[in-house]
């Protein structure tokens, strides 16, 4: 047996956070998007499983940046399609 490994510790892998519905309400309106138009993220992936994220939900993402300082990026998570 290995040991576990949170993926979320890892200095490669940004912050990801569930976002609750009125962030995601105001995301949408500032943008001017439908929640289909975001860019997705699927349901099985590492960082989503390791913060419990649903087919649904909206994740931020936060980056560190040298270039913008802290850059956000927003994902709809949706299961995977079956092979």
């Amino acid at each position: 047996m290995g040991t576990s490994l949170d993926v979320l510790k890892h200095e490669m892998v940004p912050n990801h956070q569930i976002m609750d519905d009125e962030e995601v309400t105001d995301l949408l309106a500032t943008y001017h998007l439908s929640l289909d138009q975001l860019p997705k993220i699927y349901h099985d992936d590492s960082a989503v499983k390791a913060i419990g994220g649903e087919v649904g939900d909206v994740i931020r993402i936060t980056r560190e940046s040298r270039t913008a300082g802290r850059a956000e990026a927003y994902r709809l998570v949706v299961k995977r399609p079956k092979k």
